[in-house]
């Protein structure tokens, strides 16, 4: 196993920027079905369905995983099933939909077609009160953990929203955060938060005990114009939107170590203007939540690297997903 990591990491760190090619693309400035003004977050279900933080339309889209439009939910306001400013969204294998929504200061949660199921939350300081929360994750056992952007901290509740625990406070130290604007999880519990404002990946046990962090601010390889979408593949390969000014995804070992990235600024087939959000399909589809273009993009491995992995006898570490609001758990 150790051998096919490392042959894995070679070829995919070898291939950076390359290793990953456009596959596809949805989406449009509107609202209309299957249009979009600002696409702020991307989920993805084992069974293939994409569902799609439609930010400034003020609801959720959801389509089939080449964009196909299944159906819609969601309008501007503070009732159950509406939204102001929705930024996060995760589905679990039963289908429950989960919407951070963030200017209400409150998790919704749903049906897998919108149907309306609860609520919490309001704004403030105190347990399971938000300032801005931003990204949402489920485990397979059915926690939420949710990015309180503001509150510089991250919350998690049971599925139907009773609060069990927090960690987190304003500053750069370990397990300090300066806007934890979105987390995943992973099968065996461990959280990742990207921590904004510190252009940085933090990761955690379940119950907020620090493990590890990796990114400082810069172009290179590992570092971020500042970090939002965050989504981790059961293998452990953590994928980054490196929004504002890299305009990339990048993709690293579950430890930090950079194992490749694409993207640029522009309009173009792969490229971006401000990716949001990142989800990783079961088989290996990633999708991108192309804030300001309107649109959602998708991305497949290039035959290249798998044509090499299997001239080299190797398999490989195909990403799949589990992790996040934004992964199969999402």
């Amino acid at each position: 196993m150790k051998k096919v990591l490392v042959i894995a990491a070679f070829f995919l760190a070898g291939a950076a920027g390359a290793a990953y090619e456009y596959a596809g693309q949805w989406g449009s400035l509107g609202t209309g079905n299957g249009q979009f003004n600002g696409t702020a977050a991307v989920a993805v279900t084992a069974n293939g369905k994409v569902y799609v933080a439609d930010t400034w339309n003020s609801r959720i889209q959801y389509f089939t995983a080449t964009g196909r439009f299944l159906g819609k939910w969601g309008s501007f306001g503070t009732g159950n099933g509406q939204f102001n400013n929705p930024h996060g969204v995760a589905v679990t294998p039963n289908g429950k939909v989960y919407v951070a929504d963030r200017d209400n200061h409150r998790i919704q949660y749903f049906t897998a077609t919108g149907s309306f199921l609860g609520k919490w939350g309001s704004f403030g300081t105190g347990n399971g009160q938000f300032n801005a929360p931003g990204g949402v994750a489920v485990t397979p056992n059915g926690k939420v953990y949710v990015g309180d952007i503001r509150n510089h901290r991250v919350q998690y509740f049971t599925a139907a929203g009773s609060y069990l625990g927090q960690w987190g406070s304003y500053g750069s130290g370990n397990g300090q955060l300066d806007g934890a604007i979105d987390v995943a999880v992973t099968a065996n519990g461990t959280v990742y938060v990207s921590d904004w404002g510190n252009f940085r990946i933090q990761y955690f046990t379940a119950t907020g005990s620090y493990l590890g962090q990796w990114g400082s601010y810069g172009p290179g390889n590992g570092q971020f114009r500042y970090a939002d979408g965050v989504t981790v593949a059961p293998n452990g390969t953590v994928f980054v939107a490196d929004t504002f000014y890299n305009y990339r995804i990048q993709y690293f070992t579950s430890s930090g170590s950079f194992l490749g990235k694409w993207g640029s600024w522009g309009h173009g087939e792969g490229q971006f203007y401000w990716p949001y959000d990142v989800a990783v399909a079961p088989y290996g589809t990633v999708f991108v939540a192309d804030t300001y273009n309107h649109r959602i993009q998708y991305f497949k491995r290039s035959r290249q690297v798998d044509m090499e992995l299997s001239e080299s006898g190797e398999s490989g570490v195909v990403p799949a997903s589990l992790g996040r609001v934004k992964a199969l758990f999402r």
